[in-house]
């Protein structure tokens, strides 16, 4: 039985819109909340000295599954893989890996030591179990394959936000806003140019429809707490 060491705090309160890899947006911040036994600098000292960690997290959202086959969002969702052989968020155990890179560490704070990162894939409240150093000399492999990721690669669209709701958000919450949108949050078997979708995101609403490679933000609301 593994227990969380800390939980993550994240713009995004539900699953829908988080992008599907870590580090795709750059700028996406969040915060790693230690739980209250290991609230003490002496967990994280010498973190500073790093720019990236891994996180080892559970998607505490999905249930496990033994399936032994998964449909990559890249291929389309119609396409089978082994599931080892995919980063699906339905795994036997629930166990997931994430690489962020380090913005700053408050160390006093009512919570204890705070780590503030960017480029993160995880919900807000998500647990985690492990934190480690990224290591240059041993986690970067250049020129490595990427399988069926080498030859599909992510199809982008080309964000439309009226300057009524633009004006909602502060310049930098508004880009990287942007490149979330920009990543199709949809399902990959949605094709409905006149559906509307709704994203919670840094407590607003944001209500958008696509038609084609164009994503229109039609409306943004405060949510209800």
């Amino acid at each position: 039985m593994i227990e969380p060491v800390a939980f993550f705090r994240s713009p995004f309160s539900t699953k829908f819109g988080i992008p599907r890899q870590s580090g795709i947006v750059e700028d996406l911040g969040g915060r790693i909340v230690f739980e209250p036994s290991f609230r003490n600098p002496d967990a994280v000292r010498g973190m500073e000295g790093f720019d990236y960690l891994w996180l080892v997290w559970g998607f505490s959202e999905n249930p496990d599954t033994h399936n032994v086959t998964a449909r990559p969002p890249l291929l389309g969702g119609n396409m089978q893989m082994g599931v080892f052989a995919t980063r699906s968020s339905y795994r036997p155990n629930g166990l997931a890996l994430s690489s962020v890179r380090i913005e700053r560490i408050d160390i006093d704070t009512p919570c204890g030591p705070v780590v503030h990162v960017l480029g993160a894939d995880l919900m807000d409240g998500t647990p985690i179990y492990d934190i480690k150093p990224y290591l240059p000399y041993v986690d970067c492999h250049a020129g490595a394959r990427g399988g069926f990721t080498d030859a599909n690669p992510w199809q982008t669209l080309h964000v439309v936000v009226p300057e009524e709701f633009a004006s909602c958000f502060h310049t930098a919450e508004l880009e990287t806003l942007k490149k979330v949108l920009s990543l199709d949050p949809r399902p990959r078997y949605h094709d409905d140019a006149s559906r509307v979708y709704g994203m919670p995101y840094s407590g607003k609403d944001i209500r958008f429809t696509v038609d084609g490679d164009v994503l229109r933000v039609v409306g943004v609301e405060d949510l209800q707490h």
